[in-house]
């Protein structure tokens, strides 16, 4: 990714991936209202804590954290190259759209047990496989389809930097 506090070994000390500058710890945030959204139907009191849930964009879940590296997350994040932040962004805009559309469902529900299976399955079903795709983009695992829209600039820059 580059030298001093950028410097390959340091990130991969941090655990943030020293090709894409990007780390796991941001899944963290979905990981756990994924869980949430998964036990309601066995525990429909964990409504609370999903209802509490919200979005946080990259930086601001490192800024607020209690992740050892933050600073050097967010600096890392900011070097990354901008279609691969660009692609993570329209994913965590499509996962957080899911969670907030749980949400609405449990709200709108005259108790939260009524909407438990269709929200702990929209989790499973829906919200899962998005993270697994970010996580996969954190990783530098980008599939070309994914990035065809962006044109052959942004295929360019991702061979570039797995090359």
């Amino acid at each position: 990714m580059g030298a001093g506090m950028l410097a390959a070994d340091k990130l991969e000390r941090a655990n943030i991936n020293p090709a894409t500058g990007l780390a796991t710890d941001y899944l963290n945030h979905f990981n756990e209202v994924v869980m949430l959204l998964e036990m309601l139907p066995a525990m429909p009191e964990c409504a609370e804590d999903v209802l509490d849930w919200e979005p946080a964009d990259y930086e601001s879940h490192f800024e607020n954290s209690t992740f050892s590296e933050k600073q050097l997350a967010v600096q890392a994040y900011r070097a990354a190259p901008v279609r691969l932040r660009c692609h993570l962004e329209r994913l965590v805009e499509q996962i957080n759209d899911a969670v907030l559309s749980a949400q609405e469902a449990i709200r709108a529900a005259p108790d939260p047990a009524v909407v438990s299976v269709q929200v702990a399955e929209t989790a499973t079903h829906r919200i899962k496989p998005l993270i697994a795709m970010a996580s996969g983009v954190i990783h530098g695992h980008v599939d070309a389809k994914a990035l065809a829209h962006e044109g052959d600039e942004a295929q360019a820059e991702i061979d570039a930097l797995f090359a």
